[in-house]
């Protein structure tokens, strides 16, 4: 009888237990977490190759956070509605109060809001909370996935509408970078679709939030070019000034002063530095093109320096014939090199400052990649271009 009476405590235990785990909907339909756990199984079917399940799983994920956040709406919507919350009026401290001094469930509605986002930001109103509780209906990762899914089958045009749609949420995401990740992605679409002009775009977008470029920051902006002296440099320097500086140093002094001057380890926008130059120089527009190959072919130079300074602390740039052997002597830089289309973007930039009329910068350029054997197609064109210069007919859009 006593091994029965166990066996039953056993498995109503067991029950209890598995009641409690996150994606396990409750009697009262989906738990506090079991959005974040749809996703997640979501993301394994994904990375499975099984599409349209995922697809499903992730727009599930999307309804629970949904159904969620429209209870804990509904829950503070009653309270509000009462007589005497109504009598308090705005107040979110007061009608905080009232709430837990009669253990209301919108007290669960506040608190999570509260896990989400500053209670400073709403400004003790309770319009405001309510506001954001609304807000929070939104699920911009479930947007994203899906827009995954759209894009991993072929869909362009639903994947480019879903990662807009997750980009519309960007105040949701708790991670600050996505944004950028997904302007990414936005960009990627149009230039398979050949839609240049909407590439150039969003590739901007992603520029605006870089201080030095946009000119809305000062240079004691974190990741603003310092000289490699160290000197400190006035806040009144500002953007444009820099980049002015900057292209002056490298049209009248090389490359390789110009390396020696500056560093800028903004990683999040070489990418678009880099897709820029090679589509500016491609459409003629040289000028253009030598300022943002200029930043793409220095934040990549900054990264290997740091990353060869790291393993050998005393390292002192002198010339990128020089930087060219640890880049061949690391493994890890070597293949930073082939990603980021380093040779590539150094050829463009002697190109485009070629088609601007500096023909000195462009050769310095071209003379280094000559003696580059790793750099295959780009050091042949360089020979060519030292033997009969000459500005370059468009082959290839980025």
């Amino acid at each position: 009888m006593k091994g029965i009476n166990f066996f039953v405590l056993f498995i109503l235990c067991s029950i209890f237990v598995s009641a409690q785990i996150p994606g396990d909907s409750g009697p009262h339909g989906p738990g506090p977490r079991d959005w974040w756990y749809t996703l997640e199984r979501g993301k394994v079917m994904f990375r499975q190759g099984d599409y349209g399940k995922a697809l499903l799983v992730f727009e599930d994920a999307r309804r629970q956070r949904r159904a969620i956040y429209e209870r804990m709406e509904r829950d503070f919507v009653d309270v509000l509605s009462g007589r005497e919350v109504r009598r308090i009026g705005d107040p979110l401290d007061r009608v905080e109060s009232y709430i837990q001094e009669r253990h209301f469930s919108a007290a669960a509605a506040l608190e999570e809001l509260y896990y989400r986002i500053p209670k400073e930001s709403l400004n003790n109103s309770a319009a405001a909370a309510l506001a954001a509780l609304g807000r929070l209906k939104d699920y911009p990762e479930a947007e994203y996935w899906i827009g995954e899914v759209y894009f991993a089958e072929g869909e362009l045009g639903l994947a480019l509408s879903q990662f807009q749609k997750a980009l519309s949420m960007r105040s949701l995401f708790e991670n600050p970078g996505f944004a950028t990740e997904l302007q990414y992605k936005i960009a990627g679409i149009r230039r398979i679709r050949q839609e240049y002009t909407e590439m150039e775009r969003a590739l901007l977008l992603i520029l605006a939030a870089d201080s030095l470029w946009s000119d809305d920051g000062r240079r004691e902006s974190p990741g603003i070019p310092q000289p490699d002296t160290g000197e400190a440099i006035p806040a009144e320097f500002s953007g444009s000034f820099a980049r002015l500086a900057m292209v002056r140093t490298l049209e009248n002094n090389g490359i390789n002063r110009f390396i020696t001057m500056y560093r800028y380890n903004n990683a999040e926008s070489a990418e678009a530095h880099r897709l820029l130059g090679f589509y500016y120089h491609n459409t003629g527009r040289y000028g253009r093109a030598h300022e943002h190959l200029m930043f793409a072919f220095l934040i990549q130079n900054t990264v290997i320096i740091e990353e060869i300074i790291r393993r050998q602390y005393d390292f002192t740039f002198t010339t990128l014939e020089a930087l060219s052997a640890g880049i061949n002597r690391n493994s890890l830089l070597s293949e930073y090199a082939e990603k980021n289309e380093y040779y590539k973007t150094a050829y463009y930039l002697g190109a485009s400052l070629y088609g601007n009329g500096k023909t000195a910068a462009a050769r310095d350029i071209w003379n280094f990649l000559s003696t580059q054997n790793r750099a295959g197609e780009w050091q042949a064109r360089a020979v060519s271009q030292l033997r009969s210069p000459r500005v370059e007919r468009a082959q290839e859009m980025p």
